[in-house]
């Protein structure tokens, strides 16, 4: 019985090896040609009024859907509309709220308290560049970050992009949308909005971030953070500790990881002209599903269809425990819903 510690000790070990090989695996080339499993489903959802622009939407423990759009093409500010929408899995809005707070929404995350966190990447009015706290009512019970004001300290974001929660209840708060402030990272704050810390920097050498555009934790707190400048998912621990930068799932806007250690990234600007700005080495737009234990892309989702071809594709994506995806457009006005 005396060998059995040390036989546990070894285990333990042995895991956390063959983890850490997986995620310092290099990158594998895109995908574009796996299959596709998801049929995708007409009118799903029943709103108050047509969606804005949104590439916000996140499931909760109930597989209740969250969608946080921008109100109108001038955003949130002086409008009388509630941008946060509750929908049940069968798409009846359950609740609708959160109106006066905003100006253009951006990232969302609902904590296990049942509170909604909500990023409000821009400024205008002395609102917005914050991080709302909710709750499941739609009472503001604190804002992080400097109403109005972009900033370098830890005091102030530099556009919040992404919101994501730890197992422990800490809230992940992406930052630098555009890099106007060369300030790219990731903070970390505890659930009554206090800074905690923050990791990665701005640039694009390993383990740094050029234009985080949202944030996703699996159910081993490792950390997946969607550069889409970079072009890579970049994957941390939960103390911020690099691990991995994936490029296979394409120029990621969105980032979503099940309990199933499936992870499902949106590509919403991948150009496949060489000549075009966002060209992305033969990568094309679209949602690729992969497994976080390799990083190899398994399903491949091409756009959806569109009126004018030139319309991106979603860039917010979101999973419930059945395996539904849902994909929230900005110049769609739209939260499409796929099943497999």
């Amino acid at each position: 019985m005396r060998n059995a510690p040390t036989k546990l000790m070894l285990a333990l070990l042995a895991s956390a090896v063959m983890t850490a090989d997986a995620y310092a695996q290099a990158s594998y080339p895109c995908v574009n040609d796996a299959p596709n499993p998801y049929k995708l489903a007409a009118n799903w959802a029943q709103t108050p009024r047509p969606w804005g622009p949104t590439n916000a939407v996140t499931v909760d423990s109930k597989d209740n859907v969250w969608v946080f759009d921008r109100c109108g093409d001038m955003g949130c500010s002086g409008s009388n509309l509630s941008p946060i929408y509750e929908l049940s899995p069968a798409g009846k809005t359950m609740k609708n709220i959160g109106a006066g707070q905003f100006v253009s929404a951006h990232g969302l995350a609902v904590d296990k308290d049942g509170n909604v966190w909500a990023a409000d990447f821009q400024a205008k009015d002395g609102k917005g560049m914050q991080v709302v706290k909710l709750s499941p009512e739609g009472k503001v019970l604190l804002k992080v970050g400097k109403a109005g004001e972009a900033g370098m300290g830890d005091d102030a974001f530099n556009a919040p992009t992404g919101v994501a929660v730890l197992s422990t209840g800490e809230i992940l708060i992406a930052e630098g949308h555009g890099s106007k402030l060369n300030k790219s990272r990731v903070n970390v704050y505890d659930k009554n909005g206090k800074f905690l810390h923050s990791f990665a920097k701005h640039g694009t050498g390993e383990g740094e971030l050029t234009e985080p555009h949202a944030i996703a934790v699996d159910k081993q707190d490792h950390i997946y953070v969607a550069d889409r400048t970079g072009a890579r998912v970049n994957v941390y621990d939960k103390t911020g500790k690099f691990l991995a930068s994936w490029k296979q799932f394409g120029r990621p806007s969105g980032v979503w990881v099940d309990n199933n250690d499936m992870i499902y990234v949106a590509d919403s600007q991948s150009a496949a002209d060489p000549k075009e700005a966002n060209y992305n080495g033969g990568c094309k737009m679209g949602i690729r599903v992969g497994s976080v234990k390799d990083g190899k892309v398994l399903y491949y989702i091409p756009p959806p269809p569109a009126t004018d071809p030139k319309t991106p594709p979603p860039e917010g994506i979101a999973v419930d425990s059945k395996g539904n995806i849902y994909a929230a457009a900005v110049q769609g006005k739209d939260v499409k819903k796929y099943t497999k």
